[in-house]
């Protein structure tokens, strides 16, 4: 699985208001220029992450975006989803509720793709938004794969 830009930003984004808007709303533009990212991209992905019910908005002089719940309730998952859509790494017809595939009932690979995506998904469900800020400001210790992220 290769995440694109919108997942990689996204969460460097969510990242960023988690560290920053505790006390505050923050503005697209700082974070854009914290994270080196485009004001007018990092926009729609807010946009997104909006919709998802991730962040919400502040109108006014001292508006901008805050979490819209507690970053231990936000996994990694969360964002990718909200960003990326689906994060299977695989799209396996005998892995569908609904059609299917006509290998399905004899298939042995899709035992790998859905331990596969299983996996993926407790991965990303898994890791929380506050372990990230965590990471990201040296406080924890813990060796995460999230740190790759």
């Amino acid at each position: 699985m290769k995440l694109s830009t919108k997942g990689r930003y996204g969460l460097r984004a969510m990242i960023d208001l988690a560290q920053n808007g505790s006390k505050e709303a923050v503005s697209i533009s700082s974070i854009a220029a914290r994270q080196h990212i485009s004001e007018s991209y990092l926009e729609q992905l807010v946009g997104k992450l909006k919709k998802a019910g991730l962040v919400s908005s502040i109108r006014g002089a001292q508006g901008g975006y805050i979490l819209a719940k507690e970053m231990e309730d936000i996994s990694v998952g969360d964002i990718l989803r909200a960003l990326e859509g689906d994060l299977s790494p695989i799209d396996c017809p005998a892995l569908m509720d609904e059609g299917g595939c006509e290998q399905s009932g004899s298939c042995a690979s899709k035992y790998v793709w859905q331990r596969l995506n299983d996996g993926i998904n407790e991965i990303v469900d898994e890791i929380k938004l506050s372990t990230l800020v965590e990471q990201e400001n040296g406080a924890c210790s813990c060796h995460s794969s999230a740190a790759g992220l």
